[in-house]
């Protein structure tokens, strides 16, 4: 413990340090409310509409598919792995494991083609993702530009 004891104490004198810096400047700093601190930072652009639009449906049908064909490489990674092992000792568990895993495959392939038939992966046109449907934007709501440039004391 006591290897460890000037670490613990350089990282608890950093933790006061930078708490301090932090409660001193919410303390001490001004506390005058403008429209730019108010509104959401969009990369310096005026934010447009509500930032809790509904994403379509197929965005979520699309990562729980990708999400599944991920599971499906792990399992045959896993299974290509253990196989050539057994395959390799001579382990009679290999044609077992052989059709087992060919009966998996041929469920995964029944799943994919009826993914494919009832039209999952086709996407379709969204008013969320067509310009032309996307409601018409607010006007600008920034305040007007400061009329005096900042100055630098010196």
């Amino acid at each position: 413990m006591s290897d460890y004891l000037p670490i613990l104490l350089l990282l608890l004198l950093a933790a006061t340090i930078a708490g301090a810096m932090v409660a001193l400047s919410w303390l001490l700093g001004p506390k005058k409310i403008t429209p730019y601190k108010e509104s959401p930072y969009e990369c310096g652009v005026a934010p447009l509409g509500n930032a809790r639009e509904r994403f379509p449906i197929k965005f979520y049908l699309v990562a729980m598919l990708f999400i599944l064909f991920d599971i499906e490489v792990v399992f045959l990674w896993s299974w290509m792995a253990t196989y050539k092992e057994w395959l390799d000792a001579g382990n009679p568990a290999a044609l077992y494991s052989f059709w087992a895993i060919m009966v998996y495959m041929a469920l995964w392939f029944l799943g994919d083609a009826y993914v494919i038939r009832s039209g999952a992966l086709e996407w379709e046109e969204s008013a969320t993702l067509h310009p032309a449907k996307l409601p018409e934007p607010k006007p600008e709501t920034a305040p007007a530009p400061i009329s005096e440039p900042a100055r630098i004391p010196g």
